[in-house]
């Protein structure tokens, strides 16, 4: 779940733009060709940032980049397929989320301000998260099948476990079912949309002009 999350925030890189490397005093430059787009050293840099923002250090400049042309690839796609942007409301709810994820009020607002993100920023990152989940859920989820079989597997060998591990009493089957059938369900999505990442890269035309061994 956490690949698709990832690139489901890489549409609002490219929005973020040379404004946050400003202050690194980056030259800009083309790092990649995907078809007649380019992607640029500061959407490298976004990424960058923002990975810094949610997990205190980002990938390698290589990695960020194939995350990137990934990004690009979904994009377009559910762009030719007009598929909704998510609503105002949508948008906020995301919004409130994300803080919730952090361990206090305060640290979200350090760490947003160490990677020099603003709230408007924020929004749009939240905003791109969420049209790319919902594209990729609307595009997969219809072919991903779970039986009773697999639930009651993921049951045993990841909750019972886990539970017993932290000294608790694990929920009844019945009580996770609905849980674990989310949880599969996720991860077929995200298997299903890795092959056809893959997949998709072979049929483009991608010029990759990084250096190489970059950080």
């Amino acid at each position: 779940m956490r690949q698709v999350l990832l690139l489901a925030f890489l549409g609002a890189m490219t929005a973020l733009g040379a404004a946050q490397v400003a202050a690194q005093e980056v030259v800009d430059r083309i790092v990649a060709r995907v078809e007649n787009d380019i992607i640029l050293m500061s959407d490298v840099r976004a990424l960058s940032h923002y990975q810094q923002f949610m997990d205190g250090k980002s990938e390698t400049d290589g990695e960020v980049l194939d995350r990137l042309i990934d990004q690009w690839i979904v994009r377009t796609e559910a762009d030719v397929a007009h598929f909704p942007h998510p609503s105002d409301a949508e948008v906020d709810r995301g919004v409130q989320r994300l803080q919730k994820s952090f361990a206090s009020t305060a640290e979200y607002e350090t760490r947003k301000k160490q990677s020099s993100l603003s709230d408007s920023e924020v929004r749009g990152i939240v905003a791109s998260q969420l049209y790319f989940n919902n594209y990729l859920d609307s595009r997969f989820r219809p072919g991903v099948q779970v039986d009773s079989k697999a639930v009651e597997e993921f049951y045993q060998t990841g909750i019972v476990p886990v539970a017993k591990a932290r000294g608790q009493e694990p929920p009844s089957l019945d009580a996770a079912r609905d849980a674990i059938q989310e949880a599969l369900v996720q991860r077929g999505i995200n298997e299903q949309a890795d092959r056809w990442l893959k997949e998709s890269r072979l049929r483009l035309h991608i010029d990759k002009l990084l250096d190489e061994g970059a950080k």
